[in-house]
């Protein structure tokens, strides 16, 4: 599986490749095209023997000797991801530049150890020992058009693509450089263990005046809410004291208002109760003198009834005696007498 082998046809003088997994049958003049890749540390030719081409991603590891513009002599251990990157595997010329190169290993370590010692080689020893990472990357991938570091190498001649390389080790080949680079590196120890030393004391020193600083800060800032504190304490109790007196003259102010609410109402009522006894006595006046009225008008019509009753038998009485009167008289007498008057007058004239 992601593997491929090449099958040659001597006959023809054609190579076919099969990608794995799959089950094919030679031919009578077909035989697999057997590889001799390079192997062990630093690479050495023809160690490996194999049928299958692995496409990857796999690794692996190279060890090269390098000098910088200082002379100084290096040894690099080098671990490269690599994998095929085929785009079609129907597409035989694609597939077949997968075997154009023999030994892939061999090439693609020679390449890229020519490449790391031209950039090492215009560096000083100092410089590659800050920057080792930044200038082998830079030197295996290049640099794209914006002058960034590319993410991977491709070989165009069998498709193999380089995506990253790990330092595993650096070490000086001389034994007086190893020397004074392990000098060196004790001496970078010791200063950096050193200004470690003094940035902690810097900033403990610091912690412990920012400490004070906030202690006294917290202090002040203590006092300042306690003397907030007693002001509000103070005018709480002026508050309080206020609000006594306060209290005390609107309790007075409402109990005399209250008395002399009771005492109107008192006033109100007893003029209330006085209006209602000289309203019940004037009713009682009143129905006396209706009663009174209406007894001496019964009193008085009874009266005038009774005058009025004898009248009426007194002019019945003088009717029937002048009736009687006339009725002994006769007509004839009360005719002379009538004409008496007159005729007397008449004969006096």
């Amino acid at each position: 599986h992601n593997a491929a082998v090449q099958v040659y046809d001597y006959r023809e003088k054609k190579a076919r490749v099969v990608f794995g997994p799959e089950m094919v049958m030679l031919g009578p003049d077909e035989q697999f095209t057997v590889l001799s890749l390079s192997g062990d540390k630093p690479k050495r030719a023809n160690v490996i023997k194999a049928i299958c081409l692995l496409l990857g991603p796999d690794f692996f590891t190279d060890i090269i000797t390098i000098e910088t513009a200082d002379h100084a002599r290096l040894q690099l251990q080098l671990s490269y991801n690599w994998h095929f990157e085929v785009k079609s595997r129907e597409d035989l010329a694609d597939s077949a530049a997968l075997f154009s190169v023999p030994d892939f290993v061999g090439d693609a370590c020679k390449a890229i150890a020519s490449r790391i010692r031209g950039a090492v080689a215009s560096v000083q020893f100092d410089d590659f020992h800050k920057n080792s990472n930044r200038i082998i990357c830079s030197a295996v991938f290049g640099f794209d058009q914006k002058l960034a570091v590319r993410p991977f190498l491709r070989f165009e001649q069998n498709n193999l693509v380089i995506s990253s390389v790990d330092i595993q080790s650096v070490e000086p080949v001389d034994q007086r450089t190893r020397d004074a680079l392990q000098k060196s590196v004790q001496l970078a120890i010791e200063i950096t263990t050193n200004s470690q030393e003094a940035a902690a004391r810097h900033e403990a020193e610091r912690l412990e005046q920012e400490a004070r600083g906030k202690l006294e800060r917290q202090r002040i800032t203590d006092q300042a809410e306690a003397e907030r504190a007693r002001k509000e304490l103070l005018e709480l109790e002026a508050l309080s004291a206020a609000v006594e007196s306060t209290g005390a003259a609107k309790a007075e102010a409402q109990s005399r208002a209250e008395a002399a609410r009771i005492q109107g109402e008192a006033a109100v009522n007893e003029a209330k109760l006085k209006v209602e006894a000289q309203r019940i006595e004037a009713e009682a006046e009143l129905q006396r003198l209706a009663k009174a009225r209406e007894q001496e008008l019964t009193y008085k019509q009874q009266k005038d009834n009774l005058e009025v009753e004898k009248q009426k038998r007194l002019a019945e009485i003088e009717s029937e005696r002048f009736g009687q009167l006339v009725k002994s008289l006769g007509s004839d007498t009360l005719k002379e007498m009538a004409r008496a008057g007159p005729e007397t007058q008449v004969t006096l004239v």
